[in-house]
């Protein structure tokens, strides 16, 4: 099995290309995942061919669970695509478990680095949360709503997201929205160009960004009236543009790490 990892702003994912997805994919993804005893990664996708769209994306999270979507892994899973490509940039449609999502590359198949936007769809209802009481340990609530981005989030306004220990406070949040689990973001508003993100992720604890997390905290903020259209969410792996229309629009790096061939019947090559 050949992986090539690649982050976008510090959430990595390990990607492959394949037929069809193995019917051990959970245990592979906990295992090649491992920070300790795989190669290490938030994610393992896996690519594959698509009667209607050009690619199809399947993802795992770290500990094994499926995931519908994400904005960070749909961005590196570009720049993969275009690491097998002759052509500069790439312009295509990859079905999700959330829908087809519209993915732009631009940039070089040898270029580290590219920049990627991807059209991740409407906000829709999110999970309720009727007679939820969020303890921060201290800091204030200072507002709280939920939204589906093709996966459950729940965004908390709060004045600083540092001051709050997310590691404690996250599983806890997401054990309410039990058994199908929630995403739980903490946000504040900068200014009306800039928020500061950080995020709790369903199946991989905390994480470096959240591409989702981005675009329904961009959303609900906007929906709020705090901020314009087009928001600087800055998380602590970097910044991503969100502009909030109709799709939602994610803009941001992706970066390629390395490379690995694996056995995956046997231990990774780490």
């Amino acid at each position: 099995m050949h992986l090539t990892r690649h982050h976008g702003l510090g959430n990595d994912f390990l990607i492959t290309f394949a037929d069809e997805v193995p019917d051990d994919a959970p245990e592979l993804a906990r295992r090649l995942c491992h920070r300790t005893d795989g190669i290490g990664a938030d994610g393992l996708v896996f690519g594959m061919p698509d009667n209607v769209y050009d690619r199809s994306f399947i993802l795992f999270n770290s500990d094994g669970s499926r995931a519908e979507l994400s904005g960070n892994g749909l961005r590196c899973f570009g720049q993969a695509l275009l690491r097998g490509s002759i052509h500069d940039g790439i312009d295509l449609v990859v079905r999700t478990a959330a829908g087809p999502r519209r993915v732009v590359v631009d940039g070089s198949p040898d270029d580290k680095e590219v920049l990627a936007t991807v059209e991740m769809g409407s906000a829709g209802l999110g999970p309720s949360f009727d007679g939820l009481e969020v303890d921060l340990g201290g800091p204030e609530v200072r507002r709280v709503e939920s939204v589906n981005l093709g996966n459950p989030h729940l965004v908390i306004l709060v004045d600083d997201p540092d001051t709050v220990d997310l590691g404690r406070v996250g599983p806890v949040v997401e054990a309410a929205f039990a058994p199908v689990g929630c995403n739980v973001n903490l946000v504040s508003v900068q200014d009306w160009s800039e928020i500061r993100l950080r995020t709790w992720e369903r199946g991989a604890g905390l994480t470096q960004a959240c591409g989702t997390g981005a675009c329904a905290s961009a959303h609900v903020l906007r929906s709020w009236g705090l901020v314009d259209e087009v928001v600087a969410v800055y998380m602590p792996g970097g910044r991503a543009t969100v502009t909030v229309a109709d799709p939602i629009l994610l803009t941001g790096p992706a970066v390629h790490v390395d490379d690995h061939d694996v056995d995956p019947v046997v231990a990774p090559d780490g």
